[in-house]
Order: structure tokens, then sequence, then C-alpha cells
């Protein structure tokens, strides 16, 4: 028997002995064939990619076409659509919406040097507010292409991070580039800029964003915390990342659980969050229209200025070309003309993104299979090639790019 979302979430309520899922939400739907087409797509990947579980939910014009949950979160233990994750970079829009609501209540700019709020950082009084939003600064990363941060942190995948240690593998290196003059993803200026929005606002980064972004929005179920814990009920995920760490021979079976890993590394601490699936498309919603913004700021973040105008330097993993495929506005990526986050860390992948042109946002979240995960551990963003097919379906003449393969 088919049970509706809205009977599936009283049913959940009432009872914790059994195990809700929702496999299809046509009967909730305000157009239930393209919310059996959408489940196709999603049950088809799912075998293509080796997924575990997939958490969906779409909206066309505000009105709810599928959320769904499919798989398990854990091995006899559906996954269902309250479930809660690590929603990872997603809060990478979140600081940088309350940056831009400052900026609008003039109590920031947006070229103001970094040392009007922190000049002991290196090269504060070279690197403005906007590089670090847009990670056009110039400084390096802590995480990605950091060979000491790989060694502390899947060696010891439950320590307690702190903001030094984040920063202190970073800011004293040689700047990759002059700032403002290229790009490269790195986690480190998002940690500054937490700390910048600490100074300007008086408070945690936590309660600001809180006050600020996720009251209004009514992201009730977006929660901070500086521990591994997840609220009940919680996905699951496991991973084989660290295969190659341990040198595990091919062939051999490793598959751990890493629900509980410690995420105090990824980002702003105050920014470290879990959310579930209605957030995470609610949030594509707000951020994809600027809700929280004037004009002016919501083109800012939005701008895809940076398409053509970076490239590769030798030894920086994230400096690239940005282009069609995928560019930055601030602290937003863009692909093609939908807006999205694409987290993707521990065994979780997730998306939420928005095409302000039919109003179409879509979330995803998804956890592996052992056989998703390659012969060193690695894995891609299932959730973001999931997006992509559904965005395709829904939206064929304006779908999110696929980068060509060699």
């Amino acid at each position: 028997m088919t049970i509706p979302r809205r009977l599936l979430v009283l049913a959940c309520s009432l009872s914790l002995l059994v195990a809700c899922t929702s496999n299809d939400a046509s009967d909730s739907s305000s157009d239930p064939a393209k919310a059996d087409a959408i489940m196709k797509i999603v049950r088809d990947y799912m075998t293509e990619a080796h997924l575990k579980s997939v958490i969906f939910s779409v909206k066309v014009d505000g009105k709810e076409i599928v959320t769904a949950a499919e798989g398990e979160s854990m091995t006899g233990v559906p996954a269902t659509t309250d479930m809660h994750f690590r929603n990872g970079a997603v809060a990478i829009s979140y600081v940088s919406t309350l940056l831009l609501q400052l900026v609008d209540e003039k109590k920031i700019g947006l070229e103001d040097k970094l040392s009007k709020y922190l000049p002991n950082i290196p090269h504060a009084d070279e690197v403005t507010i906007r590089q670090l939003a847009q990670m056009t600064s110039g400084y390096q990363d802590y995480v990605i292409g950091n060979e000491e941060f790989a060694k502390i942190a899947i060696g010891d995948v439950f320590k307690a991070w702190s903001t030094d240690e984040q920063l202190a593998l970073a800011i004293n290196k040689p700047l990759w580039y002059p700032p403002g003059t290229n790009w490269d993803y790195a986690h480190t200026n998002y940690v500054i800029l937490g700390l910048v929005l600490e100074k300007v606002t008086g408070k945690s980064l936590a309660d600001a964003l809180q006050e600020k972004v996720l009251d209004p929005l009514g992201l009730k179920n977006t929660k901070p915390s500086l521990t591994a814990e997840i609220p009940e009920p919680v996905l699951h995920a496991f991973s084989s990342e660290r295969r190659g760490y341990f040198n595990i021979p091919a062939g051999t079976s490793f598959y751990e659980e890493s629900t509980y890993w410690n995420p105090s590394w990824t980002i702003s601490h105050g920014a470290i969050q879990t959310s579930n699936i209605d957030d995470l498309l609610e949030s594509a919603i707000a951020i994809g229209t600027g809700k929280l913004l004037s004009a002016e700021s919501y083109k800012a973040m939005t701008s895809t200025d940076l398409r053509g105008k970076t490239t590769a330097i030798p030894g920086c993993v994230n400096c690239r070309p940005l282009d069609e495929f995928q560019t930055y506005g601030l602290g937003l990526w863009i692909t093609g003309d939908w807006l999205f986050q694409n987290p993707l860390f521990f065994g979780y992948a997730a998306v939420n993104a928005y095409l302000p042109s039919q109003k179409i946002a879509i979330a995803v979240a998804v956890t592996y299979e052992e056989a998703a995960f390659g012969s060193e551990g690695q894995y891609s963003n299932g959730g973001d090639a999931l997006f992509r097919k559904i965005g395709a379906y829904l939206a064929p003449d304006d779908a999110p790019p696929v980068r060509p393969t060699s």
C-alpha cells in the first residue's frame, strides 16, 4: 500500500516500533506523473551508482512534486524523509547570506580590507571581504591538497578541531596568487569570514546565523553543533574512504560506519550543522530567490563574473578554470543557470539546487554501498549526479550542465 506523506509523518509519530518510509509519494503530489518519473530516475540511479539510500524532495513553483526516501539507513532500517544528516557546505550559503545582510545594513563593506577586522591574520591588508566570500583571496586550503591535514584528520576521525588548529595549517603559507586575480576553493576563507562576522555582530556565529538566517527562514530542523551528535532520527552513513590510509589490499572488504565522525574540521564553528530534506529544499528556494537580501546583494551572490577568468596553478589542487559547468558567486555554486551547493564528506553527499527562471527546487541526500568506493576509497558526489538527472527531466531546455567525459 502506498502511504501519503502527510499520513506517514503521523504514523511515524504515533509508533516508534514501526519502521516508516515513503517509497512512492505520488499520492500527495501536485503532479503524480512527474513524481513517478522522478521516482524511477532515483531508483535507476541508485542501482547504477551503488547508493545505499536516497532522501529527496522536489518542488516546482512552490508546489510539492515528490518527497520520498529510498533504501536503508542501516541494514534492516529503512531511510525516512524525517531523518537528519550533516549539511556541510549548504551552511556556506547561510554564512554568505548573513554577510550580505550586514552589507545591506551598512555594517560591513565587501571592499573592506580584512585588516579592518582581523589585522593579525597574514595578508589581512591585501585581502578584501568580497575575496574571502568568493574564494579569490589566494589563501591556501587547510583541507584539500593539504597532506598534513589529511594525515591528522583521516588518522583520527573523532578529533575535535579548534579554529586555531584549522587556520594554523594554512594562513602562514604563501598565497597561491595575488588576491582577486584567480580562484581556489579553500575552506580557510570561510573560517576567517566566520571570525569577521562574529566581530561585526558581537555574537557567536551560531547565534548570529540563528537570529538573522535560520529563524527568519523557518529552518527548524537545521541545528549547529560542535560535537558529532546528530538529532534523531538519524540517516546513517558508511564509508570506505580510509581504505588507502590503512593500505587495505584489493579484494579485501573494508566498509565502516562514519555517521559520528567528528565534523569540527569542516568550516567555521557555528556553521557546522545538521539538517533534514525539508530544510534543504526550503533553503534552496530561499537562497535561490534572495529572500533575505536586497536586489544588489542577491546579484552579487549569484554573479557568474568568474567564468572564463580563472586558471589552474601547478601544485594548487583547487585552482582551476571556472566555466558554464561550474562557477562560484559569493558562497554559492552556479552550474548553467542553476544555483546550488553540493557537500560530500564522511560517506554522505547532498545537493540543494534552484532554477530561478522556472522556480524548480531540488534537494537530495545520499549514502553509499561499499561497491560505490574505488580501490583507494575514492567516491564521487552521487547527490550531484542525481540532481543533474532530475533537473534535466524537469527542465530539458535549461538542464544542469554535465561535464564532458574525456
